[in-house]
């Protein structure tokens, strides 16, 4: 299948926050949704659709069974919530981490639920969920439990939100030092889409923070020469960014101390934070970054991971 969203869904709160997610996603994108559940005791299902044949074995009747059911269930609530939107569900008879990793392959954003601080959670758990980010192929986003679409939007000062509510801005986090095109022409689009304004961090480390005390002025006068060169760093690397999408309202942001702690505060008021993860090839071993790490557990929007060379 191409053109579409995949979701894990496993009936809790946070996968169907996520299917909605998704499905609103899919909508501004004109993309086909795919709700997917896996699980091995689901051994023999049919990979391509939730309505076709019985289990023909007793023991596979009652995990088919729930299911199928929480499949059509979040299928009928989706297709009510979002009307016309073409919506796949299938079961795949597999374990999470396997089924997470190929439809993170063949889709074009994969969508997980996610407990927020303390860990992810929803269609996977804890550790798993996090090397299912940390090594997918293609964008991966999590969202919290509980999400609302109203949240995605600007709230009047009464906290109430208008039909029609500008959407908040999406947050980049760039590192202007690095080749990062994929994550950042992933915001631009998404900003696109949405309508949305978007705004973009990037953090430099001043050498006076290491420097001598003796160094004095010199040090200053290094750190304001090094904050320019990362504000014209930032420019050119968004440049032809902006031409190819020229909606959006582009706020660049130029700070320094700690990457998260500048990206955390940031996400109380936005709709969607954007971080990027470089490709690692090897088989073992921590693939996600710190950056990544705290952003992802204690942000409060939803997150999307690019991975990127």
């Amino acid at each position: 299948m191409t053109g579409h969203i995949a979701v894990g869904l496993d009936g809790s709160r946070e996968s169907l926050a996520a299917a909605d997610w998704a499905a609103r996603e899919a909508r501004r994108r004109g993309l086909t949704l795919r709700l997917v559940h896996a699980g091995e005791g689901l051994a023999g299902a049919d990979r391509e659709t939730t309505g076709q044949g019985e289990p023909d074995l007793p023991e596979l009747a009652v995990p088919r069974h729930w299911a199928r059911r929480i499949l059509r269930s979040a299928e009928n609530d989706l297709n009510l919530r979002h009307p016309g939107l073409p919506i796949v569900a299938e079961l795949v008879p597999d374990s999470p981490v396997a089924a997470m990793a190929e439809a993170g392959k063949r889709a074009e954003l994969l969508v997980l639920g996610s407990r927020g601080l303390g860990g992810v959670t929803g269609f996977l758990v804890g550790s798993v969920a996090l090397s299912t980010v940390a090594h997918a192929d293609r964008p991966v986003a999590l969202v919290r439990a509980g999400y609302r679409a109203e949240d995605e939007r600007v709230a009047d000062g009464d906290g109430n939100v208008a039909p029609g509510a500008p959407h908040r801005a999406v947050v980049l986090g760039l590192d202007a030092q690095s080749s990062c095109d994929p994550v950042i022409e992933f915001a631009f689009d998404t900003a696109a889409c949405r309508r949305a304004p978007l705004s973009v961090v990037h953090i430099w480390h001043p050498s006076s923070a290491y420097a001598d005390l003796s160094a004095g002025p010199h040090a200053h006068g290094a750190d304001a020469e090094a904050g320019e060169r990362a504000r014209r760093a930032v420019t050119v690397a968004l440049r032809p960014w902006r031409e190819k999408y020229p909606g959006p309202a582009v706020t660049e942001l130029v700070r320094t101390g700690k990457p998260a702690r500048n990206l955390i505060p940031l996400t109380a008021d936005a709709g969607l934070v954007v971080i990027g993860r470089r490709n690692r090839r090897s088989a073992v071993g921590a693939h996600l970054g710190s950056v990544a790490h705290m952003v992802i557990h204690h942000a409060r929007c939803p997150v999307v991971v690019v991975p990127h060379d």
